[in-house]
């Protein structure tokens, strides 16, 4: 247990990528369990491994008293000055305690102990890498689809695309490539669970940072994002320079930016719209692709009328009323859009 032990040690650390305190303080621990099963439970025992040459020794921890009481944890001054004269009534000796099998035994009885060990600091090297990337976008490929859920490998794990999570209609092929966002990282005892979406609006915000220079970099800002997953999305974007269109930015050059990202989504329709701090006027270019005659804002109620143009209503309220349900979650304001006809037959 000593060259071969140590060689495969330094393989464990190059091939897992654990650092070797970690290793060495599960090994220790191991072996105290593997001495305690096998030579007696009562003793305060404590091993250590010599990292030079692999060396394993065991130390009974017994401490100075005047009368012995329980010899398994206890010692009497006298023999104790005959280790070390210094030795003091409360202090702690240390008496090697190896036995002659212990180097077989330990390895055989610690080995299942160190390998859980070993899984465990894996799985927190885990889990500290991906909990610290959450709300981030993630590309992986589809391993499996388990009942309803879809297992992406993301290399050195996977993550779970749990149906809640999944674009409506989309379908996963083992092997597909596909870009998700982390939505949540749990611990359980089987290691790092990683909860991913394809359904979240940070999916979207998280594609125009990578497609959009100038968002990246914090010229273009996005203000807010609403979105019905696998149909259709609105962003409401600014600019912090006055010579940057936020829009023809997030667009790209004949839409090769938006269009990535509308391919990444499978089609899903995406309207860029202006933020302003005049509300009317955010309103008012949420409803789009619907033009407005006029926007009326009740500021208690947070609460606005709209008119639009009898051609543009339906196209204002879009199918199933989608497009007026994502320009009230966009601006956080009730919207009730009305004709032009609609409003001159009230008045």
């Amino acid at each position: 247990m000593k060259a071969e032990f140590l060689e495969a040690l330094e393989q464990i650390v190059k091939d897992k990528g654990i650092t070797k305190d970690v290793l060495y303080d599960a090994l220790e621990a191991a072996l105290k369990t593997a001495y305690r099963k096998n030579f007696g439970t009562s003793q305060n025992v404590e091993v250590e491994i010599d990292k030079e040459n692999g060396e394993v020794k065991a130390y009974a921890k017994k401490v100075v008293v005047e009368n012995v009481e329980n010899p398994l944890l206890e010692i009497k001054l006298e023999d104790a000055k005959e280790i070390n004269p210094n030795y003091q009534i409360g202090d702690t000796v240390r008496i090697e305690v190896t036995p002659k099998n212990f180097g077989r035994i330990a390895a055989q009885t610690a080995k299942q102990v160190v390998l859980q060990r070993i899984r465990e600091a894996e799985r927190e090297i885990i889990y500290e890498e991906f909990v610290n990337r959450e709300s981030e976008i993630v590309t992986g490929l589809v391993q499996r689809v388990s009942k309803s859920s879809v297992l992406i490998n993301l290399g050195r794990t996977e993550g779970v695309l749990p149906p809640t999570e999944q674009i409506p209609g989309e379908i996963y092929k083992q092997g597909d490539r596909i870009k998700t966002y982390i939505l949540e990282v749990k611990k359980t005892t089987k290691g790092p669970q990683i909860i991913l979406s394809r359904t979240h609006p940070g999916l979207v915000k998280r594609l125009f940072e990578l497609e959009v220079p100038e968002i990246h970099d914090g010229i273009v800002d996005i203000y807010n994002i609403a979105r019905e997953a696998g149909s259709r999305t609105k962003i409401a974007v600014y600019s912090n320079d006055e010579n940057v269109d936020p829009v023809g930015a997030c667009v790209g050059h004949k839409g090769t930016r938006v269009k990535a990202i509308v391919d990444e989504l499978n089609g899903e329709k995406i309207d860029i719209i202006i933020w302003s701090k005049n509300i009317s006027e955010f309103i008012a270019n949420s409803l789009s692709p619907a033009k407005v005659i006029s926007v009326e804002v009740n500021e208690e109620e947070k609460s606005a009328k709209v008119i639009v143009p009898d051609y543009q209503l339906s196209l204002a309220i879009g199918k199933e009323g989608q497009n007026a349900r994502l320009a009230a979650k966009l601006t956080g304001w009730k919207i009730d859009i009305k004709s032009e006809s609609q409003e001159n037959s009230e008045i």
